[in-house]
C-alpha cells in the first residue's frame, strides 16, 4: 500500500500537476517522495503508465494526473519548485533510458503535434 501511495504521489509531483487554488506555484505537498525508490518499482510505475496511456484502470489519482497533465506538458514546470524540477529530470530521464517506447507513447498521446517535446527533453537534460 506504501507503494502504490508513492507511485501516485510520485506521478503527481514529477509531472507537477496538482495546482491548489490561484499559486503560481505548484503545491509542495508531495516533496519529500523517494522519486529512486518508486522509478525502481516497475510493477507500480507500469500501472500508472497504463493509467495515463488508457490501457489499464485509474486510481483517482490517476484520473486527475490524466486530466491536468497538458497542462504540465505546456508549461515545461514552470510552476515548479527547484526540487520538483529535480524528481522531474529524474522520472524523465528513467523514462527516457528505460522505458522509451513508453515514453514515446506518452509524448504521442499528450503532444501529438511534437510542440512541448523538445522543451520536456530539455528539462530532463536540465537544460
Amino acid at each position: 500500500m506504501q507503494s502504490l501511495s508513492l507511485a501516485v504521489t510520485l506521478l503527481v509531483l514529477v509531472l507537477a500537476v496538482v495546482v491548489t487554488g490561484q499559486q503560481q506555484k505548484y503545491t509542495d505537498k508531495f516533496d519529500n517522495i523517494n522519486v529512486d525508490q518508486v522509478l525502481g518499482n516497475d510493477r507500480i510505475l507500469s500501472n500508472y503508465l497504463k493509467c495515463l496511456l488508457d490501457k489499464g484502470p485509474c486510481t483517482q489519482e490517476g484520473r486527475e494526473l490524466k486530466r491536468l497533465l497538458p497542462d504540465a506538458l505546456k508549461t515545461s514546470c514552470e510552476k515548479c519548485s527547484e526540487k520538483q524540477r529535480t524528481s522531474s529530470r529524474k522520472v524523465i530521464n528513467h523514462l527516457e533510458t528505460k522505458k522509451p517506447a513508453e515514453w514515446k507513447k506518452l509524448l504521442d498521446k499528450y503532444d501529438p503535434e511534437g510542440i512541448y517535446k523538445s522543451k520536456v527533453e530539455k528539462l530532463g537534460r536540465g537544460a
